[in-house]
């Protein structure tokens, strides 16, 4: 009873229009109130107030901010064309080598970022304009940028591994290792199918670039790529922890646009501080709701009878990874990736631990999940980006995603099965 009444009340606030965040607090509120025994109002605000408080009160958390804060600035910066014009020379003459540019230059800038959105606008503002010049039909750039986008969240530094570990205690060094190679997967996938695509299609491919203009293009890109060898470089020798490197890749990346690409003034940096704290703040409520939240489920013990039910579906960790990433991939649909994991990972992990599943690995399959939903529509945040970007209506993009989703779901599928991909790294470079 206390489950339906929770999802009705979200349904219905989410269907009048309340905010997500809003939505689920007001859903968790009702919830306590309803089924509280005559708990006083005043102590149940107390309550819902010092758990939000105390849910965004964690020194992990502060690494969000500060990627944000990075990305935001080694974009301003002209980092996403020098990366661009990196991946035209590396696989831009192969047919439909542009087209492949996207996914290499996506690659890239996840290194920076760790955000879809901002990888698909930084990305798709340089090449989408580039690919319709070249031939390429309006729909298809705005499909294959929004899904090279995705690997965002994917490669590390990912935003959403940092929220994932700190609302789950899980290292969030072990979660960035285990990133790298499901991310390279992932994005090797997309690259084959631009490949199959070129062939069938007839895309054209560029010249080949001299060995002289290619030095010339990676030098270019020493700088925007040395920021990810540096962050990571750094975390996993041990001599700082992923909150600290945060603040690295700010600063790294405020040097850089100041005093190298001298892109940067005092006044881009304030407006681009300013956006970051409005972006920031928006995700820290949402966490802290899930603090607030996740303490309701777990004082009406919901997450146990909700593993209670699954586990009569099946006592299988292979048929109960199955049903969670159905689950999760259907909600991506939906709901933004945060709110996903606000409302989900309470449920999830007692199902996760019961079934012996490490977490690490559980967290990066859970972000392939909400990266996939970062395209799907009818949400599909990233595509409604790339495809405002490309000057085409959102409902005529989505044949040409199609395919592209294919290829994310089956490595997907492929990852979830073989887990050593996600966990080999880890096992390697942490005792």
């Amino acid at each position: 009873m206390d489950i339906a009444f929770f999802l009705i009340t979200l349904a219905l606030a989410l269907a009048i229009g309340v905010p997500v965040a809003f939505a689920i607090a007001v859903s968790a509120l009702g919830l306590l109130i309803v089924f509280s025994d005559g708990l006083p109002l005043e102590a149940v605000l107390v309550l819902m107030t010092t758990r939000i408080y105390a849910g965004s009160d964690s020194f992990p958390l502060l690494a969000m901010p500060l990627f944000f804060l990075a990305g935001s600035l080694m974009e301003a910066a002209g980092i996403s064309d020098r990366l661009v014009r990196l991946g035209i020379a590396l696989v831009g003459w192969i047919r439909g080598g542009l087209a492949m540019v996207g996914v290499v230059a996506s690659m890239f800038m996840s290194t920076v970022s760790g955000s879809a959105s901002a990888d698909a606008a930084a990305v798709g503002s340089v090449l989408i304009p580039a690919l319709k010049k070249r031939g390429y039909s309006a729909e298809f750039a705005a499909a294959l940028v929004a899904s090279s986008g995705s690997l965002g969240p994917i490669i590390p530094p990912s935003i959403l591994l940092v929220i994932y570990g700190s609302l789950t205690n899980t290292s969030i060094s072990h979660l960035f290792l285990a990133g790298v190679v499901p991310g390279i997967v992932v994005a090797a996938g997309l690259i084959a199918l631009c490949f199959v695509l070129a062939m069938i299609r007839g895309y054209p491919k560029e010249d080949r670039m001299s060995r002289r203009a290619i030095l010339g293009v990676l030098l270019e890109a020493l700088i925007p790529l040395a920021a990810p060898l540096i962050v990571l470089g750094g975390i996993f020798a041990g001599i700082f922890t992923a909150t600290e490197s945060a603040m690295v890749a700010a600063l790294y990346s405020l040097l850089v646009g100041l005093f190298v690409y001298r892109t940067l003034n005092w006044r881009n940096i304030l407006t681009l501080s300013y956006d970051t704290a409005l972006a920031s703040s928006r995700v820290m409520f949402i966490i802290g709701v899930a603090a607030f939240v996740g303490w309701v489920m777990a004082r009406e013990q919901i997450p146990q009878r909700l593993g209670e039910q699954l586990l009569t579906i099946s006592d299988s960790a292979t048929v109960m990874l199955l049903i969670i990433n159905l689950l999760v991939l259907v909600f991506g649909m939906f709901l933004e990736a945060t709110a996903i994991l606000v409302i989900l990972l309470p449920m999830l992990m007692p199902i996760v631990l019961h079934f012996g599943i490490d977490p690490v690995f559980f967290g990066v399959i859970l972000i392939i999940n909400l990266a996939i939903g970062t395209v799907t529509p009818p949400l599909g945040v990233c595509l409604f980006v790339t495809s405002s970007i490309a000057g085409v209506p959102f409902e005529r993009c989505i044949r040409e995603v199609l395919p592209f989703l294919g290829v994310m779901i089956a490595t997907l599928a492929l990852l979830t099965y073989m887990p050593e991909l996600a966990l080999w790294l880890p096992r390697q470079l942490t005792p």
